[in-house]
């Protein structure tokens, strides 16, 4: 290995005792390829085999953790123990490898597809439609709802641990549930569960406390619990960088083992409220200083991109866009030969990649998701 590149492959241990072997962090990539049911195929468990060798830590995909609660076609389920068996072969798969699994639970909220939930019954923290990408009006959630719900995210850890995950992430981020609940865009409610800062960050600490309960009832080995989020929205009202910074702060005070930073670009600054001098990720680690490991990636591409991202401060660094482009990409920077990373989607690649058909698709679809294809 070129030692240039040595601190990206340094161990760190995380708060629940769990040991990452490095700092390369496999991000969360939907996949687009459960079945209907939310029963895994071959197809997306090969792809996630395939980029998982050599990373200190994989995070699943998104799964659901209610049924009300998908945001798009083919996501795998994690809201009913039926699904323990095929949760199980997900983790396996991964740590096969010889890495440590985690699994992603998320709720879709305003922004879920009514054509997968039960009577288009869409909800969300207030019934105002995400005019950015929402569906439908959402139905406001009753507050015994909300409780609900946040048993639910209780109860998909649960079986994240009988499954043998290594931990879970609460994907609190792309404008899902959570984030949902934390901005004045969406949540527009006067009871406990809105108006203040304190109280639209309720559902959300609710349910790290109600996961932190099942890990501690349920899990006999070290389990990590992990958060990710989205530093700000662009629409007024709406978050912004210094909601960001509170909330990382907040997070920081959770004892969770990482937070786990959602941008497109490492290099992106803030669009208002904070020194738009300096990345996000830069503000959010000093807002964490050393309480809490800061995930952080974004158009990483090269192995230089990856340390420049690191050199921010951030803990880990996550890879996602430039692992569907080269699943060897760890790998090839262990062994020296970082010059050999591919950073072009060839349009004849897809059965050396093993990428699912449905993934394939939405790639091509969408010329925009990456910098550059042939």
């Amino acid at each position: 290995m070129n030692p240039l590149y040595t601190p990206l492959f340094e161990p760190l241990t995380l708060r629940s005792g769990i040991t990452l072997d490095n700092r390369i962090v496999v991000a969360p990539m939907t996949h687009y390829s459960s079945r209907s049911d939310g029963t895994l195929t071959d197809e997306e468990l090969h792809f996630i085999a395939r980029r998982s060798k050599g990373a200190g830590m994989v995070i699943t995909a998104c799964a659901y953790i209610a049924l009300g609660g998908q945001d798009a076609a083919g996501e795998p389920a994690a809201d009913r123990d039926e699904m323990i068996p095929e949760l199980s072969r997900w983790a396996r798969v991964i740590q096969a490898q010889g890495t440590i699994a985690v699994l992603q639970l998320h709720h879709g909220g305003r922004n879920a597809d009514p054509g997968l939930v039960p009577n288009g019954d869409v909800v969300g923290p207030s019934a105002i439609k995400d005019e950015a990408g929402g569906f439908v009006l959402p139905r406001e959630l009753a507050p015994h709802e909300i409780e609900e719900l946040t048993r639910q995210f209780g109860e998909a850890a649960r079986r994240a641990i009988i499954a043998g995950f290594d931990g879970v992430e609460i994907h609190g981020a792309f404008a899902l549930l959570l984030q949902q609940f934390y901005s004045p865009n969406a949540n527009r409610r006067r009871d406990r569960w809105g108006g203040s800062v304190e109280r639209r960050l309720a559902f959300p600490l609710a349910v790290i406390d109600e996961i932190k309960k099942a890990v501690a009832s349920h899990a006999d080995r070290p389990f990590i619990v992990g958060y990710r989020f989205t530093p700000e929205e662009a629409t007024t009202p709406g978050l912004t960088m210094a909601d960001a910074l509170h909330l990382a702060d907040v997070l920081a005070k959770q004892e969770l083992d990482y937070i786990h930073v959602l941008t497109n670009d490492y290099r992106s600054r803030p669009r208002r409220e904070a020194d738009a001098t300096r990345t996000r990720l830069e503000l959010i680690k000093e807002a964490v200083g050393s309480r809490t490991p800061v995930i952080g990636g974004g158009s990483i591409y090269t192995a230089d991109e990856a340390l420049e991202a690191y050199e921010t401060g951030i803990d880990l660094i996550s890879l996602a866009r430039g692992l569907v482009i080269d699943p060897d990409w760890i790998e090839k920077v262990k062994q020296g030969r970082e010059a050999d990373i591919e950073t072009t989607l060839r349009a004849d690649a897809q059965q050396r990649l093993v990428i699912p058909d449905p993934l394939w698709r939405m790639i091509w679809g969408d010329p925009g998701w990456f910098p550059g294809t042939s």
